[in-house]
């Protein structure tokens, strides 16, 4: 599913069937649903759960554990916004 479709996917009152965890984490978020989540992906040992976990402490504003999970995944924090990393995490994961 590309960011265009998972974008419009929001309108639904569900995440789309069928899609990753780290999909609907995606989808809660970008519905304002933080907690929601951070439960999908905070315990996946995997590092693309760490980049999401990454990006959702980086918009929750705690840059220690950000860059925590930064590293967890990888990566490098992004001086992007945080609207363009949600992008790239979407259509990295799509």
């Amino acid at each position: 599913m590309d960011v265009t479709a998972f974008k419009e996917s929001l309108s639904a009152a569900q995440p789309p069937a069928g899609v990753s965890v780290y999909m609907q984490a995606l989808w809660f978020d970008a519905k304002g649903n933080w907690e929601k989540a951070h439960v999908l992906i905070q315990d996946l040992p995997d590092k693309n759960a760490a980049w999401i976990h990454a990006y959702l402490h980086r918009k929750e504003g705690d840059i220690w554990n950000a860059d925590y999970w930064y590293r967890r995944a990888a990566k490098t924090r992004p001086a992007v916004s945080l609207e363009e990393e949600w992008e790239g995490l979407v259509q990295a994961l799509e």
